[in-house]
């Protein structure tokens, strides 16, 4: 038969008996102790772990999008889709008229290039290396320009906002072409028409002369040509590949083939007016004869070779140089001394000379001149 273990207490009242207020907790076991460390040994892991993806990633943003390579990729990629906006908007890029006369350029340099329609084609634009220095960095680069391979060499400072990187050109990609056009007031630079009036700082008394200084994206590739009625050339290209620098250019145009024919055809009206005149000094002409004796016939004249023209340059006009040609005087000559009359056939040489004034409208004034032979 079972005991019950319940005993009564004064008062009636039975219970189990209260431990609770005394209870201790067992110390935990060793394998519990282990596990622990396990845990933390991996929370110590993982948060490693983080911390070196999260340095990785900021470098690799830093490089992708604050990096001195990127800084410039970002400029180049502006010149390969044609936004020329966007690229003076880019730091150090834009300069003053102090800016270009501090660094021994023009400081009156154009911008009418400074646009997309002036650019040629620009493409595999990369960087290829950077170089560290004290106070910039070097970024080099290559890239195909209108079709020709070419390098550059950009100098970059560095800067910060926060913890953010900045970046801006230590001296200006830009560059300035020094251009002498011989030939004609306007040209062509990359298709994109100009006039030397347009562009000089003298406006319309700009000397035909004179090199006019046009600001230029660097890198880029600019071909200069003339295509007008009067005066043609096959062009000259030439690559801004250094940056904040001079680039000389020289055009010299050449008489289109129409331009001479016109001209020719005109010496020789005017010639022939000339030999219309029925006396020895044609007025004006650069023909004549004299004589001692008395003239029996009316002078007639005729051109015997007309000359065969050529056009010469002489700044934004031009010029005839001497040209030899003759012309023939059929007249009868009576003597002073015996009165009798002999009829003379004279081949008279003489040299036609002339200038021709190109107007601002674009139409010429030609002039002809002359002086009599030997």
């Amino acid at each position: 038969m079972a005991v019950d273990a319940l005993s009564e207490k004064p008062g009636g009242d039975s219970s189990l008996p209260d431990h609770s207020a005394g209870r201790l907790t067992p110390p935990p076991s060793s394998r519990s102790r282990r596990r622990v460390a396990i845990d933390l040994s991996l929370l110590a892991v993982v948060g490693v772990v983080l911390v070196g993806a999260v340095a990785a990633a900021y470098g690799a943003v830093q490089r992708e999008f604050y990096s001195p390579t990127a800084f410039v990729e970002q400029y180049l990629s502006m010149l390969e889709e044609g936004r020329t906006s966007d690229a003076l908007s880019v730091p150090g890029v834009a300069v003053a008229s102090a800016d270009l006369e501090a660094a021994g350029l023009p400081p009156t340099a154009h911008d009418a290039l400074l646009r997309s329609t002036a650019l040629a084609t620009l493409t595999d634009a990369h960087v290829v290396s950077e170089e560290q220095h004290d106070d910039f960095t070097t970024v080099n680069v290559a890239y195909t320009a209108g079709g020709y391979a070419g390098t550059t060499s950009f100098d970059v400072e560095d800067g910060a906002i926060g913890i953010a990187p900045t970046w801006r050109f230590a001296s200006s990609p830009l560059a300035v072409l020094s251009l002498n056009v011989g030939g004609s007031m306007s040209f062509n630079v990359n298709g994109f028409a100009l006039d030397k009036r347009q562009v000089s700082p003298e406006g319309v008394d700009a000397d035909p002369t004179e090199a006019v200084s046009l600001l230029v994206f660097s890198p880029g590739l600019y071909s200069v040509s003339v295509e007008t009625a009067i005066a043609s050339t096959p062009g000259v290209a030439v690559l801004s590949d250094s940056p904040f620098t001079s680039v000389p250019v020289t055009v010299q145009a050449q008489p289109t083939e129409e331009f001479v024919e016109v001209v020719q055809e005109r010496v020789e009206e005017f010639l022939s007016t000339c030999a219309s005149q029925e006396v020895l000094q044609p007025t004006a002409c650069p023909f004549g004869y004299v004589v001692e004796d008395r003239i029996a016939s009316i002078p007639e004249w005729q051109i015997e070779t007309q000359p065969t023209i050529s056009i010469e340059s002489d700044g934004a006009d031009w010029k005839i140089p001497a040209t030899p040609a003759a012309a023939r005087l059929n007249v009868d000559i009576q003597s002073l001394f015996d009165g009798s009359i002999t009829t003379a056939s004279e081949v008279v040489p003489f040299f036609v000379t002339g200038t021709i004034r190109v107007l601002p409208d674009g139409s010429v004034t030609i002039s002809v001149g002359g002086t009599e032979g030997e």
